[in-house]
């Protein structure tokens, strides 16, 4: 058989293997066409950003930490290690973040609840009515499509002009006169960023004990969850997964995410064997509940949070019950009517440091008023203030616990943010 005859004859075979599919009623997938930029020196394995803010983490507070600085003026880069955007709503599938609302009224709203918002109308959902207090928390957690919420905020953080570098994650952080130098690695690419002031927005504040600030963690932590679905597909947006408690889950390093993420899947093959039914939806990994948190200029107690004390230097509202998992399971202890925790941008800084804040569950407090800070509302709340804040030092060559509060105000007033306020 010659070339030709050999390629007419495999032409003849696909045409009608695929038409003998059709015939058999099933649907053959269409392919589309788009072309990727071409990446600058793509080849070169150095790379060097100059920018005003480097946020590290784009899961749910450093996203919209990068879109706030991003809009407000500052160059701004995401580091994520991972592959796309949104943390415990989208890659850890938690996708009903909450809360945003509190005793019949909004309580936090700016660029975080703007993604959630456009996410379920997008998606033709349906939103809280939020002048309803509901009944159990939960009911007002916004049920949201995790696969647009990511799309969006990458598209939102490209119109805010924030460069984006996925799979790379620092290295080295050095000290210099106008900031930080921070080297960053990825598969085929070191990258060495010089900025003004860093978000730290990793979970576990992971860049704020590289450079030696203290932490705080307890010995025992709350269970990871491992999201999936088995039997009837999951609808994204309309339906919530099933969820498995992984005991003893530690996101401190690498090895210890990988034997949590190994522990959850091979548990949920175990359940597909003996339950005997279809696996319709797997996420990537587990979602931690409870890593480091900072030792901050300010430490959020339980009594501060389940009082709703109005801090002097409150830049966001927190709502949630303290809800701490346990092996047994979770008793969450609601607030009482009409107490709203506030945060302080003091407890987004390290304790002595200067040009880096956090925002998210690292956030400084005590273990049980962290299980009700942690919730995605809340640490999106953080993200906003965190990215004003730092925006506004590294413009006028300060550190972002001198920047003066009124200015802070100001700027995530202009954005959407509610501002706590005294009675």
């Amino acid at each position: 058989m010659n070339k030709k005859d050999s390629g007419t004859d495999r032409r003849d075979f696909l045409q009608s293997g695929l038409l003998g599919t059709a015939a058999a009623g099933l649907a053959i997938a269409s392919t589309s066409h788009v072309t990727a930029q071409t990446v600058p020196d793509a080849l070169e394995p150095e790379v060097t950003n100059d920018v005003d803010v480097l946020v590290v983490g784009g899961g749910t507070a450093g996203h919209v930490a990068a879109i706030q600085a991003g809009r407000a003026g500052a160059k701004t880069l995401l580091v994520e290690r991972g592959a796309q955007l949104g943390g415990t709503t989208t890659t850890g599938g938690v996708s009903f973040p909450g809360l945003f609302d509190a005793w019949g009224k909004q309580v936090i709203a700016g660029i975080g609840w703007e993604l959630v918002k456009e996410s379920v109308e997008l998606d033709g959902g349906t939103l809280p009515n939020f002048a309803r207090v509901p009944q159990r928390h939960w009911q007002n957690q916004v049920l949201t499509n995790q696969f647009l919420y990511a799309l969006l905020a990458e598209e939102k953080c490209t119109k805010a002009g924030v460069e984006i570098a996925y799979y790379e994650f620092p290295q080295a952080v050095t000290k210099t006169e106008s900031g930080w130098t921070v080297n960053c690695v990825g598969f085929g690419t070191r990258r060495r960023v010089n900025c003004k002031q860093i978000i730290d927005c990793t979970g576990g504040a992971e860049v704020v004990g590289m450079v030696g600030f203290s932490r705080l963690r307890e010995e025992e932590r709350q269970p990871g969850s491992y999201l999936y679905r088995l039997g009837d597909g999951h609808e994204p947006g309309r339906t919530r997964l099933n969820r498995l408690y992984v005991h003893g889950a530690d996101s401190t390093n690498s090895r210890t995410v990988t034997v949590a993420n190994m522990t959850g899947r091979m548990s949920i093959l175990d359940r597909v064997r003996k339950e005997k039914k279809r696996l319709t939806h797997l996420q990537p990994e587990t979602g931690f509940r409870e890593s480091y948190r900072i030792d901050g200029e300010t430490l959020i107690t339980v009594n501060d949070y389940t009082s709703g004390r109005v801090f002097d230097d409150a830049i966001s509202y927190a709502f949630y019950p303290v809800d701490l998992h346990t092996k047994t399971g979770v008793r969450p202890k609601p607030l009482k009517p009409g107490k709203v925790p506030t945060i302080p941008l003091s407890a987004l800084i390290p304790k002595g440091s200067r040009n880096i804040i956090v925002a998210g569950r690292c956030v400084s407090s005590d273990r049980l008023a962290n299980s009700g800070l942690r919730v995605q509302a809340s640490c999106m709340g953080m993200g906003q203030a965190a990215g004003v804040a730092a925006t506004l030092a590294a413009k006028s060559g300060t550190t972002p616990l001198e920047v003066p509060l009124p200015e802070i105000h100001a700027v995530l007033r202009e954005h959407g943010q509610i501002i706590p306020g005294r009675a």
